[in-house]
């Protein structure tokens, strides 16, 4: 590791003089391109950096343990044991910070939420998820954008499919796919029975046309008159768009849109997602069978979450972690289960990094 570190370093500081150089400040595309390379490469360099210099320390406190004066020696041992500690540290973060980077994490997503078991239940509990996510995004100051949505009489949403927009959305909403699970009275329960309830929810990566080798002669567009709130444009002209993939059977309907081209474009788009998606899932099994499934990408038919109301708890059973203070994570605020589960991923990946 320390020869890759160096070459990194090496390349760090060449990419920090091009960046400055005025004939590739004149070139948008390859500064852009070459400033995210720097920006990638700066945490590591910047932990090697540190970590050299507690090597350095360490052989500098070694020297001083020589020292005749006992008052130098007693200052050695304590820098010596600070240094070592801080030496420790930095070659675990440094091993975290080389752990292979999931391709997708800086993109966008296209989140799915469907109503499960549990009937109206189930789709107001959808829409609670729904509400979950959006303020999640606004806390991390991401933008959410509705792609299509069949809403419930009763409240919440059969299905709703909406797009989050913000740097890093996938690198921490992809773990949240699978099927949830609430526990609560029902407010039409006059018993005060406690009901279970399922919703599903798929995290997709959104992708660009180069991401996907995707055939037109492979998709058959219907259109029809949009349904539900909109509106008077929506509900009176044939901008829906309903868009089959013959080969897979993948149908996507979207009405957001007044315009039938727009529509047209989000029906895409999902499509795409969901095609890279079906490709990812294939490499994920083939190494799965080699080595225990990473968390996050696990099967998705498998209860993740449960959130229990008469409790107060959340519980993700993956991890086997239990927060009881279920309000405050319904209401969006998920940065400690989601780092949880960040942590517990690089732990197990280190592991297997150490065993291979």
């Amino acid at each position: 590791m320390p020869e890759k570190l160096a070459e990194l370093e090496r390349k760090f500081i060449d990419l920090s003089d091009k960046i400055n150089d005025p004939d590739i400040i004149s070139n948008n595309e390859e500064w852009r391109r070459l400033m995210k390379e720097h920006s990638e490469l700066s945490p590591i360099v910047n932990k090697y950096r540190e970590y050299k210099d507690a090597e350095k320390s360490i052989a500098e406190a070694k020297e001083m343990l020589e020292d005749s004066d006992e008052d130098m020696r007693l200052l050695a041992r304590e820098e010596l044991k600070a240094a070592e500690e801080t030496l420790e540290r930095t070659k675990i973060q440094l091993k975290m910070l080389m752990l292979p980077k999931d391709p997708n994490d800086d993109k966008n997503v296209i989140v799915e939420i469907r109503g499960g078991a549990g009937g109206d239940e189930a789709n107001i509990f959808a829409g609670d998820l729904y509400r979950m996510y959006t303020r999640y995004a606004e806390r991390r100051h991401w933008k959410t954008e509705v792609m299509s949505a069949n809403e419930c009489e009763a409240g919440g949403f059969r299905e709703i499919s909406f797009m989050i927009n913000g740097h890093g959305a996938y690198s921490r909403l992809k773990y949240e796919s699978g099927v949830h699970r609430v526990q609560r009275i029902p407010s039409t329960e006059s018993g005060g029975r406690i009901h279970t309830s399922t919703a599903s929810v798929a995290v997709l990566p959104e992708v660009e046309a180069v991401d996907v080798k995707l055939d037109m002669n492979d998709c058959k567009f219907d259109v029809f008159r949009a349904s539900g709130n909109g509106g008077q444009c929506v509900n009176t002209t044939d901008s829906a768009v309903r868009l089959t993939h013959i080969p897979t059977g993948i149908v996507i309907s979207c009405q957001d849109e007044k315009s039938q081209l727009k529509n047209k474009d989000k029906a895409l788009k999902v499509l795409m997602s969901k095609l890279y998606d079906l490709e990812q899932e294939k490499q994920h099994a083939e190494v799965a069978a080699e080595r225990k499934s990473q968390i996050g990408r696990g099967n998705r038919n498998e209860r993740i979450r449960t959130y229990n109301y008469p409790q107060g708890r959340v519980t993700d059973h993956r991890i086997g972690l239990t927060l009881h203070r279920l309000d405050s994570i319904i209401d969006g605020d998920l940065d400690d289960v989601m780092d949880a589960l960040i942590t517990t991923e690089q732990a197990e990946k280190l592991k297997a990094g150490t065993d291979e």
